[in-house]
């Protein structure tokens, strides 16, 4: 027994290599030093119920990562990520390569995930105790742990330096030592001396059972607990005993390097995964080849970089690395010679080298035959069959509804929305038509998670997402706007299983919620999803029962809603009259260009009358709901006890829709020197909330409002300045530009005016006088010429 990180036990010899997780020194290092070993065994940081999963390595494309969950307990779930360069990896690699056992040695997930309700996700418990590294790096005079690695060990191993092939690399022995320096006076926690009791056992597991030449990969703060004074087998059993356990699953799934870096929240992670996959992959010349390949990436941007940038750029870095007593350029100097010399002090350009290449976009691989949940393989097969490839950047997808392969496209996205698996996020779309949309695809890791969630509900994505439209609607908590919402959602997704049972929740919240502005809140969906039923093909029966019933009770409730509002619950109320608005003509527009849905085989199903009379039934049924929306709204707006913001907004809508002709009378009215001018400012302000373009074309309402504003006093205009600045602001540039304009004219056409009112016979001494003295003598006019 040693300090060395080597223990032995009779004949046998157990080597512990303490190594950083995720680090390419680290890794090389420890695939060197067990080809030289050549063990019988191999022992690695990690959940045991992980062992039968080692043999799926050398098929899988890094990173990737152990995923532990709970089956039916979703919140229950921890995450094992593997790069290319952590040392964990190499590890299984050789042992699989060698036919060598692979085993992992860490406290089962079984009782990590029963301990820890959060389940530890992207925090394994290799992250948690403290950081040795920093002490390490502290004491030698460093002010960053990935600098001090950077130096000791990242840039300073292999077989080739330190290390020749026939002994051991000798920083192995010195980080041992190292930690039990750090160690020393230190007393673990419960949880951590757990951890390193179960580890110890599974080492005299591997003994038992007669391996000699045991080998054990782990985090670097281990080795003296695993190497060092052992306690004895019976008090290691005896602080395991009777731990809490549920039971575990695990599977192999895609990792991302954004989600390997520290700042993702991964506490083992590190701050530069694609350089450190750098550093791994290139051992030859590798700053030379950084620095071209950070060219490429700002040429790809457009960016003139030429050779003899690059060439510049990698000696600024070596001087720097000289000047600083370093063994080779790290990621601070390439950095800082990439600014300097590549991007020329433009910070932007630094920042796409720092996300595109110090952190990076890899996304790693599983192939089929990893275990997964049905789930999961159906969502393949649909990748694949609709050519949507997984990606970790994001990436833009405009589609055509009107096409098959985008309609079924936009199915699938809408469906896994439901699922809460967020691959795909709805822009706006690009030109007019709703059928068109244009989505954001950027894959997590965590979306399998959700898949693995949800597997109990249905084997394909279409019978999961159906049947959790159906149990959320069943509920019987879900708010009227979430099951309005909740529609549209199947509509769009073409589940129409789940819309029966989705419509009659409905329904029974809609006959029950008394409260106005709720049903506001919810028609606009609900508009929506009666439109997209005939767009998408997928007609959905009793919605436009269940909108006309809708409509008729916010009707009947908004004259109440309107009395008594401060200036909040005006401006709140505001915006649900817009959207009703806005869903009204939706739904009026709707119903003159409805069309018979399109049956299968192409026949357009018959019900009861011809296609001229459903369209003509159409646009008389959203004429009269029209009309009796702006009924309701023109007996509003003739009340005296409206707020001003409410009042001048309607007075707009009905202007808008040709039903006022009075509009200049009504503005008069709410600018009359008898108005507060705090109300007239509110009243203006919901006037013009639709847009500056009517004060371009009315030059009436633009006088009454410039004569309101001049006959302000300076504390009044003061007082009313951030609602009219707020009215005003939110004219688009070119609006504005034109009432500037307008104001402008008007002015000189005054001055004009001005001018043509003189009276020559009171001005002619004056001009006598003022020729005078400048030396002209005034001709003699006769009383006609004057």
């Amino acid at each position: 027994m040693t300090t060395s990180g080597v223990l032995v036990v009779g004949e046998a010899r157990v080597t512990v290599l303490g190594v950083r997780h995720h680090g390419p020194g680290s890794a090389r290092a420890v695939r060197a030093e067990l080809e030289r070993l050549r063990p019988d065994a191999i022992l690695i940081e990690g959940p045991p119920e992980a062992d039968a999963l080692v043999r799926l390595a050398p098929g899988l494309d890094p990173p990737v990562a152990l995923l532990a969950h709970v089956p039916g307990a979703p919140s229950r779930a921890a995450f094992w990520p593997f790069a290319g360069f952590s040392p964990e990896w190499q590890a299984i690699l050789y042992g699989v390569s060698a036919g060598v056992p692979v085993r992992f040695c860490d406290l089962p997930a079984a009782h990590t995930l029963a301990e820890d309700p959060r389940g530890g996700e992207d925090q394994p418990p290799a992250a948690r105790p403290a950081d040795p590294i920093g002490t390490l790096a502290a004491a030698a005079g460093y002010d960053d742990p990935e600098r001090w690695w950077e130096d000791v060990v990242e840039h300073r191993s292999g077989p080739t330096a330190e290390a020749p092939a026939h002994g051991p690399a000798p920083w192995f022995e010195v980080i041992a030592e190292a930690m039990a320096a750090v160690r020393e006076g230190h007393v673990p926690d419960e949880r951590e001396a757990r951890r390193e009791a179960y580890m110890r056992r599974t080492v005299r597991a591997a003994l038992k059972q007669g391996h000699t030449r045991v080998a054990v990969v782990c985090g670097a703060w281990h080795v003296p607990a695993l190497a060092g004074p052992q306690p004895s087998a019976a008090a290691d059993n005896a602080l395991l005993r009777g731990l809490p356990k549920v039971k575990a699953e695990l599977t192999w799934v895609p990792w991302t390097y954004g989600r390997l870096a520290s700042w993702s929240g991964y506490g083992a992670g590190v701050t530069s995964p694609g350089w450190y996959h750098h550093l791994f992959t290139v051992p030859d010349h590798p700053v030379e080849r950084w620095l071209a390949e950070a060219a490429g990436v700002l040429r790809d941007e457009g960016l003139a970089v030429s050779s003899a940038h690059v060439i510049e750029s990698v000696r600024l870095a070596e001087s720097l690395a000289a000047l600083r007593g370093r063994p080779l350029a790290g990621l601070s100097e390439v950095t800082e010679a990439a600014r300097a010399v590549l991007c020329e002090g433009d910070d932007l350009a630094v920042e796409l080298i720092q996300r595109r290449l110090v952190v990076g976009d890899r996304l790693g691989h599983v192939p089929d035959g990893v275990p997964m949940v049905p789930l999961q393989r159906d969502l393949r097969d649909q990748q694949r069959r609709l050519r949507l490839r997984p990606e970790a950047l994001d990436r833009e997808l405009d589609l055509d509804l009107r096409k098959p392969l985008d309609l079924e496209r936009s199915h699938l996205l809408h469906r896994l929305r439901l699922l809460e698996v967020g691959w795909g996020t709805p822009g706006q779309a690009r030109g007019k038509g709703t059928f068109r949309e244009t989505w954001t695809l950027r894959w997590r890791p965590e979306h399998d998670l959700a898949l693995i969630e949800h597997a109990a509900l249905g084997t394909t994505v279409a019978a999961a997402a159906t049947r959790r439209a159906a149990d959320r609607a069943g509920g019987g908590s879900a708010a009227l706007a979430e099951l309005t919402a909740l529609v549209e959602h199947c509509l769009l997704a073409d589940l129409p299983d789940a819309l029966p049972a989705v419509l009659a929740a409905l329904s029974a919240r809609a006959a029950l919620d008394t409260a106005v502005t709720h049903l506001m809140a919810a028609l606009p969906a609900m508009v929506r999803a009666h439109r997209y039923g005939d767009v998408r093909g997928t007609p959905a029966e009793g919605l436009a029962v269940i909108v006309r019933s809708m409509l008729d009770r916010i009707r009947i409730g908004l004259p109440v809603a309107v009395t008594g509002l401060d200036d909040d619950a005006a401006a709140d109320l505001l915006k649900h009259i817009d959207a009703v608005h806005a869903a009204v003509a939706l739904l009026t527009e709707h119903a003159e260009h409805a069309q018979p849905a399109e049956r299968p085989g192409g026949a357009r199903g018959e019900v009861g009358r011809s296609e001229g009379g459903q369209r003509e039934a159409g646009r008389a049924e959203g004429g009269r709901e029209r009309e009796r929306w702006l009924a309701t709204l023109r007996g509003l707006s003739d009340r005296q006890d409206l707020h001003g913001l409410i009042e001048g907004r309607l007075t707009r809508i009905l202007l808008d829709c040709g039903e006022l002709d009075d509009a200049g009378a009504r503005m008069s009215r709410a600018m009359s020197r008898g108005q507060a001018p705090a109300r007239a400012a509110s009243w203006v302000e919901g006037f013009l909330s639709g847009g500056g373009l009517l004060l371009v074309h009315d030059p009436r309402l633009l006088s009454l409002v410039d004569g309101w504003l001049t006959g302000l006093s300076g504390d009044q205009f003061t007082d009313v300045l951030p609602l009219l600045r707020r009215t005003f602001g939110a004219f688009a540039a070119p609006e504005r530009r034109s009432i500037g304009e307008r104001l402008r004219s008007a002015g000189r056409e005054r001055d004009r005016d001005d001018a043509h009112d003189l009276d020559d016979r009171r001005a002619a001494g004056a001009v006598t006088t003022v020729l005078s003295i400048i030396g002209r003598t005034p001709a003699r006019t006769t009383e006609g010429e004057r």
